[in-house]
C-alpha cells in the first residue's frame, strides 16, 4: 500500500496535476564571472537597472526609443531633438531649469509651462480643452500632463506625432505665430 502511495503522489507531481511547497525565491548575490550559472544571468537580465537620467546624456536612448516602437534609423535625429528640447531629463517641463543629474532647480520666466518632457509635447497636442482634436490624447496615449513626464509615454506620444507630421512638430519655422 506504501509503494502504491508513493507512486500515486511521484506520479502526480511529475504531470503537474499536484501541488508541491512553494520554494523561497533565491537571493542575488554579486558573483564572480567564473562561478555565474545560466540562471543567475537570467535573473539580472530579468530586472534591468533603472535608468539614470543625466542632463545632456542620451546613451538609454537606444534601449526606451526601442521600447516606445521608433524605427532605428530615427534615433539620431530622435537623440538631437532630445538634447534641444529638454537636455534629455524626463520630467522637464518648459521653462524649467535642471541640474546636471535632471532636478529641477528652478524656472526661467516663460509661459510655455505645457512642453512636457523628454521631447517637450505641447499642452495642444494632449489636452482636449485647448484642441478637440489633440492627437496623444485621441490618440488613447495621454489626456494631461502627468503621465507625459514619463519617458516611454513620452517616447510614444513623440511617435504618435511623428507618425502625423514627421519632424515638423520639432522645427521651429513650422510653428505658427
Amino acid at each position: 500500500m506504501r509503494r502504491i502511495t508513493a507512486s500515486i503522489v511521484t506520479a502526480t507531481l511529475l504531470l503537474g496535476i499536484g501541488t508541491a511547497k512553494a520554494a523561497t525565491a533565491p537571493t542575488t548575490h554579486p558573483t564572480h564571472p567564473a562561478t555565474t550559472t545560466g540562471h543567475d544571468r537570467q535573473l539580472r537580465e530579468a530586472t534591468p537597472e533603472p535608468i539614470q537620467f543625466r542632463h545632456g546624456n542620451i546613451d538609454w536612448l537606444p534601449q526606451l526609443a526601442a521600447e516606445a516602437g521608433w524605427p532605428p534609423k530615427t534615433w539620431r535625429k530622435l537623440g538631437q531633438i532630445i538634447l534641444r528640447e529638454s537636455g534629455a531629463c524626463p520630467r522637464r517641463r518648459g521653462g524649467d531649469i535642471v541640474d546636471k543629474n535632471c532636478n529641477v532647480t528652478g524656472h526661467d520666466g516663460s509661459n510655455h509651462r505645457s512642453d512636457t518632457g523628454l521631447l517637450q509635447i505641447n499642452g495642444v497636442n494632449y489636452d482636449k480643452t485647448r484642441n478637440k482634436w489633440a492627437l496623444v490624447c485621441t490618440a488613447n496615449i495621454a489626456c494631461s500632463q502627468e503621465p507625459l513626464l514619463e519617458p516611454l509615454t513620452n517616447l510614444r506620444a513623440g511617435l504618435a506625432l511623428f507618425k502625423a507630421a514627421g519632424w515638423d512638430p520639432w522645427t521651429p519655422s513650422t510653428w505658427g505665430g
